[in-house]
């Protein structure tokens, strides 16, 4: 990155994730003179580690999708993913070189699996439109009259601007650089700074059941979640989760939490079905056929066909059955209640991990002080706002960085 500061700028871009590297080389392309800050010594830091480093740029849906997805302020949305949908975003990158796939769920990839292809590309697009890149920390934004005129950064430089723009993330994984510095310049600023939570995060869970099992993963599961405030099921998902020290991790699991919005001890429970392809009566007629293969063998040690290893003490426990019962000695109804709790096995949730271990940051600048036209700041001129650190985040599946996208690209695109 250029170190070489340059006094006076159209256009100054604070954050180089997903956002502000997008936004920057928009403003660039349109004739504004763009100075990018970052502080790390190279962009797209978190880009790298998202989707298992394989970064999944956006999802292949409609507007109307897009808006279902984000759970929190979806229709502040409606402009900026109507001016840059999923299919543009898709273009822009296929236009710069970027060879896309799209798998299930719609979700779009490098063709490569290689986030650093996706940052990459973002970078050239930069260059090739003319920003100057800065290595540095912002440390407070210029502020005269109710317009902005900069920002300041550590160390005494100020860089000069009539538009800037505040692309620096939320507080989750802080070791890529989202400390949250942007919700202190939008504080700076008069901002309303929502309470910020985590979200697509792991879940905490109470008892030793998940301690027990710590790395076992299991694929082809379903899952129901709970409200036992609301008394209804709020999510479902199939496909895979962890065990952990803490409670439960992986894909479906990090999916549900974004629904969980007001989270509290027992207040949701995670309900796994361990054999989601079998109807109950199948599997009672499962555990017949396996009981009698085994019928002179100890219940817990006729068990290997149907349950992982680490899982076979827990299901024992938690079925009420002694260990040592003799297969044939089960009864009909202890029979009935084990597959039962195969298809229902339940996890009491207490919280989440730290917003630090989340993939996204719940809440943040209020939309209510945000024009949804231009990402311009209804009480400073010249301030706009763009990804993560807005009041907005979705679910998994490339949704948020879309939103990182097109905020970005209509922040860029109102400039003057």
């Amino acid at each position: 990155m250029n170190t070489r500061v340059s006094q006076t700028y159209d256009a100054l871009v604070i954050g180089g994730g997903a956002a502000g590297m997008l936004a920057a080389g928009t403003a660039a392309a349109r004739g504004l003179r763009t100075c990018l800050v970052e502080k790390n010594a190279r962009p797209g830091r978190k880009l790298m580690i998202t989707g298992k480093g394989r970064c999944n740029v956006t999802n292949d849906c409609d507007v109307q999708e897009l808006i279902a997805s984000v759970p929190s302020n979806g229709r502040f949305l409606y402009s900026a993913a109507s001016a840059f949908p999923p299919r543009d975003v898709m273009s822009f990158f296929e236009a710069q070189g970027l060879p896309l796939k799209v798998e299930r769920g719609n979700r779009v990839f490098p063709t490569s699996d290689h986030a650093v292809d996706v940052v990459d590309t973002l970078i050239r697009y930069m260059k090739r439109s003319g920003v100057e890149m800065l290595t540095g920390e912002a440390k407070q934004l210029l502020l005269e009259d109710g317009t902005v005129q900069g920002a300041e950064l550590q160390g005494g430089a100020r860089i000069l601007a009539r538009n800037v723009l505040v692309a620096c993330g939320g507080v989750s994984y802080p070791g890529t650089g989202s400390t949250g510095d942007g919700y202190a310049f939008a504080r700076q600023a008069g901002h309303i700074v929502t309470p910020l939570r985590p979200s697509l995060v792991p879940l905490v869970a109470a008892g030793t059941d998940c301690p027990e099992m710590m790395g076992l993963s299991l694929k082809n599961t379903a899952i129901h979640v709970w409200d036992t405030k609301k008394k209804k099921e709020i999510y479902h998902d199939f496909g895979e989760m962890l065990f952990t020290h803490f409670g439960l991790s992986g894909p479906m699991v990090l999916s549900a939490s974004a629904h969980m919005r007001d989270m509290a001890p027992d207040r949701y429970r995670v309900v796994v079905d361990l054999k989601p392809a079998l109807r109950p009566e199948q599997l009672d007629a499962r555990l017949q056929r396996d009981f009698e293969a085994n019928k002179n063998r100890d219940f817990s040690n006729a068990l290997s066909a149907l349950l992982p290893r680490k899982m076979i003490p827990v299901m024992v426990r938690r079925s009420g059955i002694a260990p040592d019962t003799k297969c044939n000695q089960i009864t009909r109804e202890q029979r009935r209640a084990f597959a039962e709790l195969l298809k229902a096995y339940p996890v009491e949730i207490t919280g989440f991990r730290p917003v630090e271990e989340a993939i996204v940051t719940s809440g943040g600048v209020s939309v209510k002080e945000i024009n949804p036209k231009t990402m311009e700041s209804k009480r400073v001129a010249g301030l706009y706002f763009a990804g993560e650190v807005i009041d907005v985040d979705a679910y998994t599946g490339g949704f948020n960085l879309q939103i990182a996208f097109c905020t970005g690209r209509l922040a860029a695109n109102s400039m003057s």
